[in-house]
């Protein structure tokens, strides 16, 4: 699986990252490269773009599938495992985790579950998926949840339905925020609110993952 590795050898644990729709990882490398500083092995799987309510069931599978191919070939297998994800990327974490996503058609998808992972990191994630009862019932890792206030694409109505898994989860709410506020190089074009600091948000992001990282133990 080709990915975009970073880290030290002497690990503290396995960060896997999942990118949005895009699949580049490279659109988050400060991101990436702050982990890494920070103890992490940071495993980033490049994916086919794609767009996410257009995509088959196939495309959509491959993303969980490549983050647990990409842990088997890169990851080292006595460290715990951390999944970060933003948007699409979110919803592959949550599927490794224990989550079940279930289709358009009202059928529950069968999808790959990692039992290495130990913590969620989820930007804006992708959770439409799971709104039937019970689907969020397997997750149980701790999750920490950011959510942008001016997101149209995963709202924060729909991001407040994970406190509806048995996991502790806890949502921010970044005021100011939208879909793409998460990306270090973000699509061409971006409009944003003029108030909102995105360069330094970052910078914020990436040190309060790297504690949340931390402040969950490494064993649990």
């Amino acid at each position: 699986m080709d990915a975009l590795t970073l880290g030290a050898a002497k690990a503290r644990r396995v960060v896997l990252f999942a990118a949005g729709a895009g699949g580049d990882p490279e659109r988050h490398r400060p991101l990436l490269k702050y982990l890494a500083a920070h103890g992490a092995q940071v495993i980033a799987p490049y994916f086919e773009q794609i767009i996410p309510a257009e995509a088959t069931a196939a495309q959509l599978l491959a993303r969980p599938l490549g983050l647990v191919a990409a842990l088997r070939e890169h990851g080292a297998p006595e460290l715990p495992v951390a999944v970060v994800g933003h948007s699409v990327g979110g919803w592959a974490a949550l599927c490794l985790a224990g989550a079940t996503p279930w289709s358009s058609d009202g059928t529950p998808m069968v999808v790959p579950r990692e039992p290495r992972v130990s913590r969620l990191a989820l930007y804006t994630p992708a959770v439409g998926w799971f709104a039937a009862p019970g689907a969020l019932d397997a997750v149980t890792v701790p999750t920490l949840v950011y959510a942008g206030e001016l997101d149209r694409i995963t709202p924060v109505e729909q991001i407040r339905g994970l406190t509806k898994a048995p996991a502790p989860v806890e949502i921010t709410v970044v005021p100011g925020a939208g879909h793409f506020s998460f990306m270090n190089t973000p699509p061409p074009g971006l409009t944003e609110d003029p108030a909102f600091q995105r360069n330094r948000f970052l910078v914020q992001l990436a040190r309060e993952t790297q504690q949340f990282l931390d402040a969950t133990g490494e064993g649990t």
